[in-house]
């Protein structure tokens, strides 16, 4: 790619980026810019000052060095200086401020973009720096459509319906051989520092849902009882699932003898087809055990992803190198839901594993820890800060990912317990042969 193309593609992620950010905040009036919908999520003006503020710290001043646009406001946005709860009593930015402020900062990040050389340091070769804001702003994108999700109110986001499945019979699982395969990336130039670098890794012989876990299929796990019966949580799922007195995924009401969901401020059916959605990792633990299986690892995961069993290589994308498409995956906001499983059938994997990308999250039995050889870059509160602790790994991006910020290594991470991002899941289970 010459010099000219990566700083279009650069110029058209950060200008599509701030279109769904402007599309999020300008669906709602300022009284809900400023209101806080959830203790688990900022007020939406704050999200968007605060992308502001990130784009301002890592472009305008680091890669272009210039002066200040706000400093006085840099540690009111920064994450780990306030919780989400303690956000609204702080004196922020309103929603007209804001607005201004990120335009200023995008102004000038544009002339930083036409006149900074994209190579000589690691910060900006390839445009990484760039890369980055441009991920960071899409995951911040994805949690106001989170936010979004939790609001009360009348429905204020709209787009059609993703794809049906095609009319075929799909095998339940898939088989994936015993063997080596290359995990993480070391030449993928907007990877992050969790993702590298490449390694290998060995992984034993198992068998993988095709699909992830459908309404239909999980709505079998609740009426045979699944919610009651301590057989099938873990220790720590049980007491939270009592704790928090769960009965189905969050969003999910009775409505006479059925269930209905609320999306997006649609109230609506359950639809059996769709992936479940809105479920913390131990429903997932759950539902697998009691299905006879179990989660699969973060390894089990990519490989069943990546591996390409014809040439011994891993690819970028389930489907090859080549960047997402509408053909691929349900990506970007383009629907507000979940497509049918079995959707996306170029998308699927060389093994024949489909909608591994876009759609839904998926929680994985494994703890965020770094890979051998992993340095932080260019700052450990990215990654390194959050190794060890309490989360557990989300792999392959939902309906509310943009391209940009998911790929066959992205690698995401929650508590346990988190039930208002777009996760699901599939389940996998041990190869015992004979």
């Amino acid at each position: 790619m010459t010099t000219f193309d990566l700083r279009t593609s650069i110029a058209e992620a950060l200008e599509r980026s701030r279109d769904r950010s402007t599309l999020l905040t300008d669906a709602v009036d300022d009284d809900e810019l400023v209101r806080q919908h959830s203790k688990l999520m900022s007020p939406l003006v704050w999200d968007l000052a605060h992308i502001g503020n990130q784009e301002e710290l890592w472009l305008v001043r680091d890669v272009g060095g210039r002066e200040p646009v706000r400093q006085d406001i840099d540690e009111l946005y920064d994450a780990f200086q306030h919780p989400r709860a303690e956000r609204p009593a702080l004196p922020l930015l309103n929603p007209t401020e804001a607005r201004a402020y990120v335009r200023e900062v995008r102004d000038k990040v544009f002339d930083v973009l036409d006149r900074t050389p994209l190579e000589g340091r690691d910060l900006v070769d390839n445009g990484f720096a760039f890369g980055m804001i441009v991920q960071h702003e899409q995951q911040h994108d994805e949690t106001m459509l989170a936010t979004h999700q939790l609001r009360k109110g009348a429905p204020v986001l709209h787009a059609p319906n993703p794809p049906a499945a095609p009319a075929e019979r799909l095998p339940a699982e898939v088989f994936v051989p015993s063997g080596p395969f290359e995990m993480g990336t070391t030449i993928e130039p907007w990877a992050l520092d969790n993702e590298r670098p490449a390694h290998p890794v060995h992984v034993d012989s198992y068998w993988i849902d095709t699909t992830p876990v459908s309404n239909g299929h999980y709505l079998a796990f609740m009426d045979a009882g699944g919610y009651d019966d301590p057989r099938w949580w873990s220790e720590r799922g049980w007491a939270y699932r009592n704790e928090a007195k769960l009965v189905a995924p969050r969003f999910w009401q009775r409505d006479g003898d059925r269930w209905v969901r609320t999306r997006f401020g649609v109230v609506e059916p359950i639809p059996v087809d769709e992936p479940v959605v809105h479920v913390c990792f131990f429903e997932a633990e759950a539902y697998a055990a009691w299905a006879g299986k179990r989660l699969p690892t973060e390894p089990e995961w990519e490989k069943a992803a990546r591996f390409d069993p014809a040439t011994g290589r891993s690819r970028r994308y389930p489907w090859g190198d080549e960047d997402p498409t509408a053909e691929h995956a349900n990506l970007g906001q383009r629907h507000l839901r979940p497509a049918p499983v079995g959707a996306y059938p170029a998308g699927q994997s060389p093994l024949g594993v489909r909608q591994l990308i876009g759609d839904v999250w998926e929680w994985l039995d494994s703890d965020f820890q770094p890979y051998p050889g992993f340095k932080a870059f260019p700052y450990k509160e990215y990654s390194e800060v959050f190794f060890g602790g309490d989360y557990k790994m989300l792999r392959g991006g939902s309906f509310g990912t943009d391209k940009a910020a998911v790929r066959g290594t992205f690698r995401n991470w929650d508590h346990p317990i988190r039930r208002q991002i777009f996760a699901g899941f599939r389940c996998a289970r041990d190869h015992r042969p004979g």
